[in-house]
């Protein structure tokens, strides 16, 4: 009697809640096809961390050498054999070599971007743009970024931001599309950080309250807020107006949540520590990466640069063809491979030593390689008609290659991979079928990916 009673009691309950939705515009046939949509795959990972190498390095150089081909396509570098059984690396990553068991390498990633922003676009998005113009810009026709896609099908649910961006704003000439939410709206933007966590000091004043304000006093004032809003009809007729509620929403659950909040007091971690990742801005953002792991942040997106590179060799992304007839590669001998050669395997090694690594995608990735042969200007330009792309960690085998490049390193020689591919292995991972559906702003219905899992990666 008692559970017919319950039963009827919690029956009322949530015809009440569908009814309180209706209110909001929601329609029966809405809400059913709401949570038809939902994804109801078991996540076999708990985090990402995108580690995007904006600039396009050399797959040729790091993780696909040829020491066999002609001259002219060869580097100066000489393999060394990895940990790895039939890995070899460059002889300028020795420490990245030692941890080469712990990755999956792809050789045959491919595209015909050929255009920083459009090529970094199908990176961030996992969807080829429209066309391949270094003009490609941010507008709601084109794919929201990973995180935000992650944010709106499996959010989290602990007050934690789903996705972080940081320390950059990539960009080539203009910003390039792909870092933001895009038709998903506002509310689904990644918490975008341009703050530098190697600078001393390094903190979110946005994360912290005024002096003598409690949370239970912002959140009183939250709600009188609310109240203004209702009189003023703003929220039913302001589509962007809504995007900042709910973004406002989310911050004041970030104030809330102490452990995410101290997760960017990077100060607290020991000097050693500090030291190991290498006391530069890329190094600092990549244990910053591991705090936020730590304190369940769902996708981290760590940006290796601002721009793509240039004729400095003390700073820039991956691109080398601008130092025109000078000695081969200085910014990567000097600046990229170091760097690399230092954070990569601290930050693998320091997820794993703290249980994170079997829960945690890392992505090691650029928007396209280099030429395999060597440019006039003793170069390489942009070549996305095959490259490398690094996965380690949670889901993925350990020590293994899949796909290879030809005997030059120009094309597919076996099982050719799209970022398409890689999009659909990373959602599959996070539990999202590749093929769910979102809605763009016309309300028309679009696929997450057209990508396939690639399978055979999968541990």
């Amino acid at each position: 009697m008692k559970s017919g009673f319950l039963n009827q009691a919690l029956a009322r309950r949530h015809a009440i809640k569908v009814g309180g939705l209706g209110l909001l515009g929601l329609t029966l046939p809405k809400i059913l096809a709401a949570e038809a949509a939902k994804p109801a795959k078991t996540a076999r990972i708990k985090s990402v961390v995108f580690l995007f190498q904006w600039g396009g390095p050399s797959h040729i150089d790091m993780f696909d050498m040829k020491p066999d081909a002609p001259s002219t396509h060869r580097g100066p570098h000489k393999p060394i054999a990895s940990n790895a059984d039939g890995i070899q690396v460059s002889e300028h990553l020795p420490r990245v070599a030692k941890v080469m068991n712990k990755v999956t390498l792809i050789r045959s990633v491919h595209h015909t971007m050929k255009n920083h922003n459009s090529a970094g676009y199908y990176a961030l998005t996992g969807h080829a743009p429209p066309s391949d113009d270094q003009r490609l810009r941010d507008g709601l026709e084109l794919f929201p970024a990973y995180g935000s896609m992650v944010d709106r099908l499996v959010p989290s649910r602990n007050g934690t931001p789903t996705s972080v961006a940081y320390p950059h704003v990539v960009r080539d000439g203009s910003v390039t599309p792909g870092q933001h939410a895009s038709f998903l709206g506002k509310a689904h933007d990644p918490l975008l950080v341009t703050q530098d966590p190697n600078v001393p000091g390094f903190a979110l004043p946005e994360l912290s309250l005024p002096a003598g304000i409690s949370y239970e006093r912002m959140t009183a004032r939250r709600e009188l807020q609310k109240l203004v809003d209702a009189q003023s009809r703003l929220m039913s007729t302001s589509p962007l107006a809504r995007g900042i509620d709910d973004y406002y929403e989310k911050a004041v659950a970030m104030l809330q949540n102490e452990k995410w909040r101290n997760a960017f007091d990077i100060a607290k971690e020991p000097e050693k520590a500090r030291e190991a990742y290498g006391r530069t801005t890329y190094g600092q953002s990549c244990l910053l990466a591991r705090r936020l792991v730590e304190a369940g942040t769902k996708f981290v997106t760590v940006y290796f640069s601002d721009t793509i590179g240039g004729q400095r060799t003390e700073s820039g992304g991956w691109d080398t063809h601008g130092f025109n007839n000078t000695r081969m590669f200085p910014i990567v001998e000097q600046y990229h491979l170091p760097i690399t050669n230092q954070t990569l395997p601290v930050f693998l090694n320091d997820l794993e030593s703290r249980g994170l690594l079997d829960t945690t995608l890392v992505v090691w990735m650029g928007e396209f390689g280099r030429t395999p042969k060597i440019n006039s200007n003793i170069s390489r330009d942009h070549w996305p008609q095959c490259y490398t792309v690094m996965l380690a960690g949670g889901g993925v085998k350990n020590g293994y290659v899949h796909g290879a490049s030809d005997s030059r390193g120009e094309y597919p020689a076996d099982k050719p991979v799209r970022p398409d591919d890689i999009a659909a292995t990373v959602y599959h991972l996070l539990g999202i079928p590749p093929h769910s559906e979102v809605r763009d702003v016309n309300n028309r219905p679009l696929s997450v990916t057209s990508g396939k899992v690639i399978e055979e990666i999968l541990a």
